[in-house]
Parts: structure tokens; C-alpha cells; sequence
């Protein structure tokens, strides 16, 4: 064998398999780590940029949105162009938000910086697709399921991680260090995923994915700023309608056109529609706990618990830490009871952690077994809702009908930061010159993030189990 044979061997091998969901477990865990990633930051915010505090809020809220919109964007993206070339240009926005946000001094930059920064979320679905694309039926539940699971790890882990550098360095360095973390990402996935091979043919639906990003805008603008704007203040009304009536139009556009950028048919199906609906309700549950159970451990006594926030965040952190260690279960208990009882089982665990709360929250350790419960049901619900979207969707939409259901995620999630956060804000008392949230407005934070359980647990029985081929014969099984 002659050199240039001998190289054109090594170039065609394929990675192991346990390589390439290693990677793409760590691109997941990198994406969801920057919602968290100006946690400690934030109440500085103001001081830190000069800006006022509804300016600084902007710094959140930017992720958010930009998260929102592009995940479904970019599955389709990848469907299209190549899942693994869409997780790159992903990545580089990351590293380049990042380093964007590092240098500069003020609050303009570091918003175009967080808005970049939060286009890597829709590595997470593209990751799922891709591992549908190359692993083996007997390896892709359990690999799904650690790729899904990122969605909340990357958050409980690097919750204490922020915490660290910014109480021993300066607060640039989250920057650097989300700069570092994007690079080395990009080049792993460089090295070890490989290049997709399955693409769908077709024209891109600019003006599809132009009227998504607008009315998506328009109703997340509303829900995360309605706190500080008032529900029913002009602004916030205007820019919730709007969007409303911005994606009822998109919705007939995309079902009159050859080329949708999503196929509202299959997103129609009743196993994918109910899946999606259950994603809001449990995206609702487990952000009830982030923005609650934080804020209880850190108020000063009698209100709460008086922590610091790294002590706070490791409290938090096992959550994660359950997530990851259940998600390899999560596979294999899904192939044999199936994923809808897997959702059913998150549910379940959700309903009792809350549950679990309201009896008990007098002492830091009940928080850290409720958080551990929300740990076991969000990793077996986060693990389960992928599998139920694949098994009813055709491979050629499998990018754009995951991208779907995180955007799902995120629009419970956004929902409850805005609802928990108003409860908590309404329902205060002053101590030492200082509002708090009361008693009674923990407790009904624990009721609606329970409630969400609920309702993930209801349409969660309603979801079909027949397998896809056997529900859509065109379906490849």
C-alpha cells in the first residue's frame, strides 16, 4: 500500500461511535451552560456596564430570543446543508459572541455578544439528528437521551463554575472562558463527527423563516418583559398580538408551499403535536425550580436560607449531576417500557418533587432532594420527547422536527421565568429595606411548577404508542 492510498484510508475511517456522542454531549452541555453563564453577574449588571437595570436585563432576555429563533431555523439548516456543517457555523457564532462580548466595555457589545451566543442552543437538537443518522437502532435511545439531558446539565453544572470565576477573576474572563470552551468544541467536532450524508433537497424558505423569527420575537418579547413593562401596557400587548397574528399568517404560508421550512403536516401528527405541548408544560416545570429554589436559598433569613451563590449553585448542581448519570438508563428503559411511559415516569418524579416542597422546605437539604427529584424527571422527560418526535416524523425532517420541540422547551421555560418571576415580585414583603418574596409566593411558585407536571402527565397519556411504521407506513422504521 502506497502512501496516498494509505492516507486516503485514514481519511475515510469512521470514528467510534462512543467518540462522536462524547462530542456532541459536550457541544450540548457547552450550548445550555451559556443561559447560565451571567447567573452570578447579573445583579452587577447595572453597576458593571453603566446601564440601567432594564437595559441590563437585555443581556438575558437576547439569549433567550436568540435561541428561540434559531434552533428550529437551523435544524431545518441541517437537514438541507449538512447537520454537521450547521453545528459548526453554530459554534463559531459562539466563539465569536464570546469574544465580541470579552472585549468590549459596554453594554452594546455584550448584548450582540449573549445574542450570538445563544444560536449554539440549536447544536442540541442537530446533535440528536445526527446520532439518528449514524448509530445503530440498539445504541440510539440511550445516546438521545445524554444528548437531550445536556439541555438542563449544562445549566446545574455550570451554574457553580460561574460562580468561581467570578468571585476570583474579572467578570471578562465568563468571556474567555465561553470563548476557550466554544474553540475546543469546534475543533473536536471538527476531528470527530462525521460529515453528514443525509440531505433533503429543496429550496430554503427564507420567507417562512423570516416570518417565524418575527413572530416568535413578538410573543417571547412579551412574555420575558411583561414583568417590567406591564401586562397590559401598549407595548406589551402590541408586540404579543402581533406576534400571534404574525405566526397564524406564517402558518397558512408554510401550508400553501412546496417547500416549508417546516412541514406543518408532520408537526400535526398527533404523537409530535402532543409531544410538543408536553415539552411546554415540562420546560414550565423544571424552570419553576431554577428561578425559585436559587432564589429561596439565597435570601437572607427568616425569607430564606441566607446562602452564597456558590453554595447555592451546589445545592442546585446535583440535579444535573442526576441528569447525567439517569440518561443512559433512560435509553434502555425506553426501549423496554417505551419512551411515552418514560415521559409519564418525568412527570410523575416532577409532581412529587413539587409535592415534596410544599410539605417540606424548612431546611436546605429538603431543597436538595426536591432538586434531585426535578433531576430524575427532567432527565427521563427530556430523554423521552426526541425518541417520541423521531419514531413519528421521516428521517429527512428529523433536524427541523427536533429543532420544533426544543423551541417548545424554551417557550415553557420563558413562560415560567416570566410567571414565577412576577409571583415572586408581586407577592413581597419588605425586610431590612429590601422587597422578598413571602412565604405564600414560594408556595404558589411550587403549585404552578407542579401544575405544569400535571398537565405534562395528562397529555402525556394521550400520546400514541404504536410505533411510526406502523402508524405512517411511508416512515422509514
Amino acid at each position: 500500500m502506497n502512501r496516498d492510498e494509505d492516507a486516503r484510508r485514514r481519511l475515510t475511517r469512521k470514528p467510534p461511535q462512543g467518540a462522536v456522542v462524547a462530542v456532541l454531549a459536550i457541544a450540548g452541555l457547552s450550548s445550555s451552560f451559556m443561559f447560565t453563564l451571567v447567573v452570578p453577574i447579573q445583579a452587577r449588571l447595572p453597576e458593571l456596564l453603566h446601564a440601567s437595570r432594564e437595559d441590563t436585563a437585555w443581556v438575558v432576555t437576547v439569549t433567550l430570543l436568540v435561541a428561540a429563533v434559531v434552533t428550529p431555523i437551523a435544524g431545518r439548516l441541517g437537514d438541507m446543508y449538512g447537520k454537521r456543517r450547521i453545528v459548526l457555523v453554530l459554534l463559531a457564532a459562539l466563539v465569536l459572541g464570546s469574544v465580541i462580548a470579552a472585549l468590549s466595555p459596554g453594554i452594546v457589545g455584550v448584548i450582540i455578544g449573549r445574542g450570538l451566543q445563544g444560536a449554539v442552543t440549536g447544536v442540541v437538537p442537530l446533535g440528536i439528528s445526527i446520532l439518528r443518522d449514524i448509530l445503530h437502532e440498539d445504541r440510539v435511545d440511550s445516546a438521545i437521551a445524554l444528548i437531550s439531558a445536556t439541555l438542563g446539565v449544562g445549566g446545574a453544572l455550570g451554574m457553580p463554575l460561574s460562580a468561581l470565576v467570578t468571585q476570583y477573576a474579572d467578570w471578562h474572563a465568563l468571556f474567555w472562558m465561553s470563548a476557550g470552551l466554544g474553540a475546543v468544541v469546534f475543533a473536536l467536532v471538527v476531528w470527530i463527527v462525521p460529515v453528514s450524508v443525509l440531505r433533503t433537497a429543496g429550496r430554503f424558505d427564507y420567507v417562512g423563516a423570516a416570518g417565524l423569527a418575527v413572530g416568535l420575537t413578538g410573543i417571547l418579547l412579551a412574555i420575558s418583559r411583561g414583568n417590567e413593562w406591564g401586562w397590559t401596557s401598549p407595548v406589551v400587548l402590541a408586540f404579543g398580538l402581533g406576534g400571534i397574528a404574525v405566526l397564524l399568517v406564517w402558518g397558512w404560508y408554510e401550508l400553501r408551499i412546496d417547500e416549508p421550512l417546516l412541514d406543518l403536516r408532520v408537526a400535526a401528527r398527533r404523537p409530535v403535536l402532543l409531544t410538543n405541548i408536553a415539552s411546554v408544560a415540562m420546560g414550565f416545570s423544571l424552570f419553576s425550580s431554577n428561578v425559585s429554589y436559587p432564589q429561596l436559598l439565597e435570601l437572607p433569613p427568616p425569607a430564606g436560607f441566607g446562602l452564597s451563590l456558590l453554595l447555592a449553585s451546589l445545592v442546585i448542581m446535583p440535579a444535573g449531576l442526576v441528569m447525567m448519570v439517569l440518561s443512559p438508563y433512560s435509553g434502555r428503559l425506553a426501549r423496554t417500557v417505551g419512551p411515552r411511559r418514560l415521559l409519564v415516569l418525568g412527570a410523575v418524579a416532577l409532581i412529587v418533587a413539587y409535592g415534596f416542597t410544599l410539605l417540606f422546605s424548612s431546611e436546605v437539604w429538603h431543597l436538595l432532594v426536591a432538586n434531585i427529584l426535578v433531576g430524575v424527571g427532567i432527565g427521563f422527560g427530556y430523554a423521552a420527547m426526541p425518541m417520541l418526535i423521531m419514531r413519528s416524523v421521516p428521517q429527512s425532517e428529523t433536524g427541523a422536527s427536533n429543532g420544533l420541540n426544543a423551541l417548545f422547551r424554551s417557550l415553557g421555560t420563558s413562560t415560567a421565568a416570566a410567571i414565577i418571576g412576577a409571583v415572586l415580585a408581586t407577592m413581597s414583603t419588605t425586610q431590612d429595606g429590601v422587597q422578598v418574596p413571602t412565604a405564600a409566593a414560594f408556595q404558589l411558585s411550587f403549585v404552578l411548577g407542579g401544575g405544569a407536571a400535571v398537565v405534562a402527565l395528562v397529555v402525556a397519556a394521550f400520546i400514541p404508542t404504536r410505533p411510526a411504521a406502523e402508524a405512517h407506513p411511508s416512515l422509514p422504521s
